[in-house]
């Protein structure tokens, strides 16, 4: 008995929070919050471009369990320069995205299954799923563009656990601090 009604006052809890044992993770520099199932990483990288140097900032865990719904879970970001590329620019957002899931799918060396029109409140967005390593690992991305600012939530796991509450959890949970 004490066991149901244990189960029954927790249940509040799980349902705001997602999956037990996953825990809020912000980043003020980076302006989002998300539920993760471990402690993020930070890295940074520096690509030059035709438009000046974009500097991507990457919050990733990586799962080492074996059982893992998935293994790597990642946001990352980067500012544009100012009048380059912004959420109201209409005319340039289907090339911006068409483009990015066209590096993505090169990135990996993988096979786009599909990709599709997805916003974030107002801000323009894409979501979509690459299969990689021959087919054995598959890489589910959303991307988002707020102002000037880019974001890109994913998760990687084998191919055979692709459709799993993790990833849905984890982008469901995402969210823009400021914008």
């Amino acid at each position: 008995m004490w066991q149901s009604l244990i189960a029954f006052l927790l249940l509040p809890f799980f349902l705001i929070n997602g999956n037990p044992g996953w825990e809020e993770y912000k980043s003020f520099e980076g302006k989002f919050r998300v539920l993760v199932p471990g402690e993020m990483q930070v890295s940074e990288r520096v690509i030059h471009t035709d438009i000046g140097e974009i500097k991507y900032i990457t919050h990733y865990y990586q799962d080492t369990q074996r059982e893992a719904e998935n293994a790597m879970y990642m946001v990352t970001y980067c500012d544009y320069p100012e009048y380059t590329i912004h959420s109201d620019s209409t005319a340039l957002i289907e090339d911006f995205f068409t483009n990015t899931v066209e590096a993505a799918v090169e990135s990996v060396a993988g096979k786009l299954r599909y990709s599709d029109a997805l916003n974030y409140k107002e801000f323009p967005g894409r979501h979509w799923r690459v299969d990689y390593r021959a087919g054995h690992a598959t890489l589910k991305s959303r991307a988002f563009l707020v102002k000037n600012r880019f974001y890109t939530v994913q998760t990687a796991t084998e191919r055979g656990r692709s459709m799993n509450k993790a990833t849905d959890d984890f982008f469901d949970s995402f969210a823009i601090l400021v914008e």
